[in-house]
């Protein structure tokens, strides 16, 4: 079975098991919205590594609304497709840094991952209720020089003194971008001992677009206290992510959690290379990459800090370092 055929079938399994769950109660109303900081890098990390290579880069800054207010119309369409719940609207601006391992040639190794930067506004509406949170998003966006990947990672490396990256002149070329995703996660209590709680997350993601084409099915366990609060920590997709929307059930909420997630690919544009220019770089792609995940939150006072460490398989042959490891810190404040 071929990788695309393969990704159609997990599609239609993947849809399936988003929209079938039991009924669950509606949570309480929450208007506060929440303003969220994240980064993603392969310099923050808790292991030591070799920093700027492959993904090595990613910011974002998001919003999130309260569950009142929103205009009638996503209300109904999210019950429609998901039940009864409370419901959200998320809205992002992200940019993704891909580089080569060697980042001090130029031109750049041909059967390297490419440059690449990716910049994007990506909107979301997040549906609850008290035990699964479903997520249909939509990105639009560019790839290529104006997403200013080359201006942003040099310009910081010349800020610390640091040596800039030789490369991006060869990066992959301008194109618009857009990306449709569902998600469906779940939390699912497993047991209660000497004041805490453990449960786990299981997840279904599909994503369709020009950047990426990929089924996403991966789980998290958790330890900890106030674990309703949450759907689990924010990550820049794709990967897995609770998104940033959450309801402290007590004054001081934690967790550690640890987890695995798999992603069968058919179309990674950052590996595959540009669908529209002829002769972009690009190299063989991994049809199936898998990773573990583990970190921990807390939450106090409508604070919530996140830090996930990620370790990733293979994603292209001829990948060096084995498991290719970043960090993902963020920061998140209800008003």
């Amino acid at each position: 079975m071929t990788s695309r055929r393969l990704l159609q079938t997990l599609g239609v399994v993947a849809a399936g098991a988003m929209a079938a769950a039991p009924a669950y109660a509606e949570p309480a109303q929450d208007p506060h919205g929440i303003l969220t900081l994240q980064t993603e890098n392969d310099a923050v990390s808790t292991l030591k590594g070799t920093s700027d290579q492959y993904y090595t880069a990613g910011l974002r800054l998001g919003y999130t609304t309260g569950t009142t207010g929103l205009p009638s119309f996503l209300d109904t369409f999210g019950r429609a497709v998901w039940g009864d719940g409370v419901q959200r609207v998320s809205v992002d601006i992200s940019q993704s840094m891909f580089t080569p391992r060697n980042t001090q040639i130029n031109p750049p190794n041909p059967r390297d991952r490419p440059y690449a930067g990716y910049l994007r506004v990506s909107t979301a509406l997040i549906h609850d209720d008290d035990n699964s949170r479903g997520v249909l998003g939509f990105s639009v966006g560019v790839v290529g020089p104006a997403a200013l990947g080359r201006q942003v990672q040099n310009g910081f490396h010349t800020l610390i003194g640091d040596t800039g990256n030789k490369g991006w002149n060869s990066q992959l070329r301008n194109e618009p971008a857009v990306e449709l995703l569902a998600e469906r996660t779940f939390r699912l209590p497993v047991t209660r001992f000497g004041g805490l709680e453990v449960d786990t997350l299981p997840a279904l993601t599909a994503g369709v677009g020009s950047v990426r084409d990929y089924v996403q099915v991966g789980a998290v366990l958790r330890l900890g206290q106030g674990l309703g609060s949450d759907f689990g920590a924010p990550r820049i997709r794709p990967g897995f992510s609770g998104s940033d929307a959450y309801t402290p059930t007590r004054p001081f909420a934690w967790y550690v959690f640890a987890g695995v997630d798999g992603q069968a690919i058919a179309r990674d544009e950052f590996l595959d290379g540009s669908a529209f220019v002829s002769n972009s770089p690009h190299v063989q792609r991994v049809p199936f990459v898998g990773e573990i995940v583990g970190g921990a939150a807390v939450m106090f006072y409508g604070v919530r800090l996140t830090y996930t460490q990620t370790w990733q398989t293979t994603a292209f042959r001829g990948q060096k370092s084995g498991l290719f490891t970043f960090g993902s810190l963020a920061g998140s404040v209800r008003f």
